[in-house]
């Protein structure tokens, strides 16, 4: 008996409802992103626009309610328009079209600069909670580094047919490529790009990364960035990194920092001279966890400044943007466009990182409430969990979502990740005794 095609993940079935509105965090939604937008007014009419039906403030309104409220399609959405409002956005009939069309058309960069106007004031409110616990890897190296991000990037899949528009889209086409560099400490994204290609190469955006790093900045980086040239070009700009060694790489040992059956910390040249590409002066870390064994480059060539097992930490939480991704595409529906135009899939990328931004947010407030690292908060029950809190909300029975996932009661909803084996202590030391 054949096998069946493999399903992608991304595109798993979706419900063909949407779920039912609520007043708080309606309101919550409209106080952070109100002043957002407004600030948008003068640019939005440089561009020509005229202050239409479907202007800036209702397309926003309109984007975060297909994302919160996980609206099926623009035509359930016009619906919605008609009968219910959108967010603080008066009940308006529109004709289907003209929805359709505007969601083809308008400009993505103003999605672009209400997202950036945003994240300082979801940064200003992340310093403000106290409570919440940082890991110990990432509180040591905020020591000796001001901000420590993560970048990667990742293949947008293939186009649905969500608008009448593009009926005749010929479909499992890809849809280009996002590169994101996520705050490890806030969990915030930093900046997006997009690019057309999707077979693009992360080289590809190396540019724009080396542009918006600054000094004293630690990176996470993924072996897509791994190009000596943008090595020695981070160096330069005293940007900080850490990486996985590729297999084969040429080595010369100069240094032993610590060297011991389950860690080994050594200072090497790294490369070649061929081809013109430097070599490099990187530590190389060895870590050995059970029978497996993990290697990490660094630039930071002290151990006293970044200790073995925090680097070896530290790049373990890398995977924080692996699980952004996930979030925006397969929970948020990035995977699921709703236009065939670039524009249009612009417009989609940066609404969404906008509303993961203030999921986020609300995540980190819940850990916060709770005293709980942010680590331990599930995003994705934060997110399913908006329904129970607007039940709740109709009852009479809530008020505040902080309050109603931080509650005893309502740990069920699964917000609180269950610890799968117990934390422990992580060595700082920057030569660890042998074992």
């Amino acid at each position: 008996m054949p096998k069946g095609q493999k399903q992608n993940a991304d595109h798993a079935h979706r419900h063909n409802t949407p779920t039912i509105d609520n007043e708080a965090i309606s309101q919550q939604l409209e106080a952070l992103l109100t002043p957002a937008i407004f600030a948008q007014q003068k640019y939005y009419k440089q561009l020509g626009l005229r202050d239409r039906v479907l202007n800036l403030s209702l397309m926003v309104a309109a984007v975060l309610t297909l994302l919160w409220r996980q609206v099926p399609g623009v035509q359930e959405l016009n619906r919605l328009l008609a009968r219910e409002g959108l967010l603080w956005c008066r009940v308006t009939k529109i004709a289907q079209q003209s929805l359709s069309e505007r969601f083809l058309v308008f400009p993505s960069e103003l999605f672009e600069r209400v997202f950036k106007d945003l994240l300082p004031q979801l940064q200003l409110n992340w310093q403000q909670r106290l409570r919440r616990p940082l890991p110990d890897s990432v509180k040591f190296a905020l020591n000796n580094f001001e901000r420590i991000w993560i970048a990667d990037g990742s293949t947008l899949e293939a186009l649905f047919r969500k608008l009448k528009s593009l009926e005749d889209l010929k479909t499992g086409q890809l849809a280009g490529k996002i590169c994101t560099v996520i705050d490890l400490v806030n969990r915030l994204p930093v900046e997006v790009w997009f690019h057309t290609n999707p077979a693009a190469s992360e080289t590809n955006f190396e540019a724009p990364l080396l542009n918006l790093l600054k000094a004293k900045t630690l990176i996470l980086l993924d072996r897509g960035f791994y190009h000596f040239h943008f090595f020695q070009q981070l160096i330069n700009q005293e940007v900080y990194f850490i990486t996985r060694l590729k297999a084969k790489a040429s080595i010369k040992y100069l240094k032993i920092f610590s060297y011991d059956h389950l860690v080994k910390d050594r200072l090497i040249l790294l490369g070649t001279v061929r081809r013109g590409a430097p070599v490099l002066t990187l530590r190389l870390i060895e870590i050995k966890v059970g029978k497996t064994s993990y290697s990490y480059i660094t630039s930071v060539l002290d151990p006293q400044i970044l200790p073995p097992y925090a680097v070896a930490d530290l790049y373990r939480r890398r995977w924080r943007i692996e699980e952004a991704f996930h979030t925006v595409k397969r929970l948020l529906g990035l995977s699921y466009l709703w236009t065939g135009s670039i524009n249009g899939v612009k417009l989609q990328v940066w609404a969404t990182w906008l509303f993961y931004a203030v999921l986020v947010d609300l995540a980190d407030a819940v850990a916060d409430e709770l005293s709980l690292p942010f680590d331990r908060i599930s995003l994705e029950m934060i997110y399913r969990g908006l329904y129970h809190f607007s039940v709740a909300y109709d009852k009479g029975n809530a008020d505040d979502p902080v309050k109603y996932f931080a509650a005893q009661e309502n740990q069920d909803l699964g917000v609180v990740k269950s610890l799968r084996k117990p934390v422990s202590k992580l060595d700082l030391s920057p030569f660890p005794a042998p074992s």
